[in-house]
């Protein structure tokens, strides 16, 4: 500005302070297509560029399109194309068995990403481990990083003790002193009635639990016997299945108290299942929080369609971009280079990067990148586990999810 026009912006001000707008010229461009065609901003002008990139090159793409496409288009990483293949795991072990059994043997694949069911990654993992292949998982159970998994796992979401002490420090805020926990037989059960008992007991109140069987069709039995300690707090700690009939029982049984759920079970699914807004009016909900108001949740929502990614979605988004950075450090693409690249590249300082395609520019420059995704930051201890992250907490109000806070 001082250059051109002969005027300097004060201290701490900006551009406008002078009667001054800059604009890069892809922008100054845009609003010439809106204003002229009538035309919004449906695409931008990317880089693809670096050592790693076999032919880089500028693309004039969608808004949206996949950072996968972006970089096979430029020839791939390390001059490979970058293949993303998907099964199935239907949220059964023995079916997620044969789907790895799949991508590790025939597909011949360097990472897995997104095993969800707890249950599923536990049978996943040794395959992985023993045939060096990658696993990115957003399965919450302590046990899962606890495996003998020799490095070859990560994931996003935060684990069991973190989870459930954030809900019991939830439910101690609302006021709560006699808390409850329903969870169904899985991995993480015992360990969450223990922790929310930790919690509540901490704050000078009591706490009871059940686990139950999750494919019975009434819990009305399970009902009476928690209502019996007469909980102010009942934590429904199970699936969207299991608790759409939970919660029908505490209603037909006329509880009053406080309900929170998570967001994996109760959800806009769990509320249209059970079509009577009364029965879960009030109810609190809590998951990961995606990283609001971030540029990589904003890639999320358009590759998606989705106006409000669940953290899962977004968490699987930071899987993908972690690996291929992973790769562009190693200069290979083994499940064993992702392991010992992985945390270079997403803790520890340096440029902070939030895709694969900015990343790799700055490997290839000699930078060190610090990955912050769609789901935030992203450091790991050495068991795989991810340090920190805020939560987000909603209350069901008209049969909607209502923001109550995140922290």
């Amino acid at each position: 500005i001082q250059a051109v026009l002969q005027r300097e912006v004060p201290s701490g001000g900006l551009p406008a302070d002078v009667g001054v707008i800059v604009h890069n010229v892809a922008t100054t461009f845009a609003i010439y297509e809106a204003v002229q065609k009538n035309k919004p901003l449906i695409e931008r002008v990317v880089t693809v560029t670096g050592k790693d990139v076999k032919v880089p090159s500028n693309f004039l793409v969608r808004i949206g399109t996949p950072v996968i496409d972006l970089l096979n288009a430029a020839g791939g990483v390390l001059g490979r194309k970058v293949v993303l293949v998907s099964e199935d795991d239907q949220t059964n072990p023995d079916a997620g068995v044969r789907a790895a059994r799949k991508l590790i043997d025939v597909d011949k694949v360097s990472a897995i990403m997104g095993t969800w069911a707890s249950a599923v990654t536990t049978a996943v993992a040794p395959l992985c481990w023993e045939s060096k292949t990658f696993l990115c998982t957003v399965s919450g159970a302590d046990s899962i990083t606890l495996l003998p998994h020799q490095g070859y796992l990560i994931r996003t979401q935060p684990n069991t003790v973190l989870q459930i002490t954030r809900a019991g420090e939830f439910l101690i805020s609302l006021g709560a002193k006699k808390t409850y926990t329903l969870v169904p037989q899985t991995p993480f059960a015992q360990r969450s009635i223990e922790i929310l008992a930790e919690v509540t007991q901490k704050a000078g109140g009591t706490h009871g639990s059940q686990i139950y069987d999750d494919k019975k069709t009434t819990y009305r039995t399970e009902v009476d016997q928690a209502l019996r300690m007469q909980p102010d707090a009942i934590f429904c700690a199970g699936y969207t299945p299991d608790t759409v009939v939970m919660l029908k029982d505490l209603y037909r049984a006329g509880y009053k108290g406080k309900i929170l759920g998570q967001a994996y079970s109760v959800n806009q699914k769990l509320i249209d299942q059970i079509g009577q807004n009364e029965v879960v009016e009030n109810v609190y909900t809590y998951a990961p929080s995606v990283a609001e108001g971030s540029n990589a949740l904003e890639r999320v929502k358009k590759l998606s369609g989705l106006a409000n990614p669940d953290p899962y979605t977004s968490q699987v988004y930071d899987h993908t971009n972690m690996v291929l950075m992973a790769m562009a450090v190693a200069k290979a693409t083994s499940g064993t280079a992702v392991r010992d690249n992985i945390r270079r590249v997403t803790q520890g300082g340096g440029k902070t990067v939030d895709n694969a395609v900015d990343g790799l520019k700055a490997i290839a420059a000699g930078e060190k990148v610090d990955y912050t995704g769609a789901s935030g930051p992203c450091d790991f201890n050495d068991v795989g586990d991810i340090l920190d992250c805020k939560f987000r907490f909603e209350q069901i109000k008209s049969g909607k999810p209502v923001l109550v806070k995140i922290a």
